[in-house]
């Protein structure tokens, strides 16, 4: 049975605490970094991100509808000017003026029906901008609160950090104080079982919570003041101390 003096083994529970510690800013920080706002703020974010494409894709659409409702009356103005130009010079078969004369006003019947084309597509644009300015209002919101977020949780996660460094620190030099054939033992239970040490008060096991068994005290207190024993349920190291009996 591995054995250290009972004074020694009373200092596994100083380095219990600060793992103990250390144990509790690891989940605050893990508890940090999930914060849930962020996630929801993220699914948000791809929501709007996702809407505010589609409105962009509806402006991109329709400015090409627009210009080429504009290319259709600038084509049908340019004919209009053309024939309105012969016609004024006289030149021709009466019948040939005739049938211009019903050209231009055809074009004409034309170029109406392309304006009113072209405004509509115009009146739709300028819905489909505002649209897209409210999503984009929507999204620079979104991302704002986000931001404001991630840098609250950064602040607090560099908190959790720099107690972290302080602890390790601290634990780094009691741990190096120690009996080194204790500590490779409590190193091995901390990281097999979780809790490397706890006391034994009054028959309860502090790294269980459970009082042992008539059976198991009866072994722990015939094992001499050095030996290291264990926690029948945790599977710790029992720290004694005869006042705790």
């Amino acid at each position: 049975m591995a054995k250290a003096a009972p004074a020694e083994q009373l200092k596994l529970l100083e380095l219990q605490a600060l793992d103990a510690k250390l144990t509790a800013l690891a989940s605050r920080r893990r508890v940090l970094e999930a914060d849930p706002r962020i996630t929801d703020l993220q699914a948000a974010l791809s929501v709007a991100n996702g809407q505010l494409g589609a409105a962009k894709v509806a402006v991109h659409d329709a400015e090409a509808e627009l210009k080429k409702a504009e290319a259709d009356v600038e084509q049908v103005a340019s004919r209009i000017e053309r024939d309105v130009a012969r016609l004024n010079s006289g030149t021709g078969l009466s019948k040939d003026l005739v049938a211009l004369q019903k050209d231009i006003a055809s074009l004409n019947k034309r170029r109406s029906d392309l304006e009113d084309v072209e405004l509509e597509v115009l009146e739709r644009l300028d819905s489909l901008r505002a649209t897209q300015a409210q999503q984009q209002e929507i999204v620079d919101g979104i991302q704002g609160s986000f931001a404001g977020i991630r840098a609250e949780l950064d602040e607090a996660i560099a908190e959790v950090e720099a107690e972290a460094t302080v602890v390790r620190g601290q634990r780094a030099e009691f741990a190096a104080g120690l009996d080194a054939g204790m500590l490779a033992i409590y190193e091995k239970t901390l990281a097999k079982r979780g809790v490397g040490a706890a006391r034994l008060f009054h028959g309860k096991s502090e790294g269980s919570g459970m009082q042992l068994s008539p059976g198991d005290l009866a072994e722990i207190k015939a094992a001499a003041e050095d030996d290291i024993v264990f926690c029948p349920d945790s599977g710790c190291i029992l720290v004694r101390s005869p006042e705790w009996a």
